[in-house]
């Protein structure tokens, strides 16, 4: 079952499969599952389609910004902070630590990913 952009595995409870929607924690979902009344232990696969509609009808009504959207907020973030020309924005695209981390010996990920580069 696919809900915004994101595929819910049906064999999970109800409280982790909703957090595979991006921008949809674990917080936000048992919110959304009491809302609903649903028990924390319901599985995907057995939600009716109807059950389904007033899932997504409140996932849209509440005020939670939730994937394409949250997506397209942190892309704009970004593209903010390169026109400011912040020193975090051009480590986060070159894929280096940005909050003060070492990398002589440390952060060997970001620096395999700046050698394939």
């Amino acid at each position: 079952m696919y809900i915004f952009n994101s595929r819910l595995v049906g064999s999970k409870k109800i409280t982790n499969a909703l957090t595979a929607i991006f921008g949809l924690g674990k917080s936000n979902s048992l919110i959304v599952i009491k809302k609903l009344g649903f028990c924390s232990n319901f599985e995907i696969k057995r939600l009716s389609k109807n059950q389904i509609l007033n899932l997504v009808y409140t996932l849209t009504s509440l005020n939670i910004v939730l994937a394409n959207e949250l997506k397209k907020i942190q892309f704009s973030n970004l593209k903010k902070a390169l026109d400011i020309k912040l020193l975090k924005s051009f480590r986060k695209i070159q894929g280096l630590p940005v909050r003060g981390q070492r990398t002589h010996t440390n952060a060997k990920t970001a620096r395999k990913r700046i050698k394939t580069l």
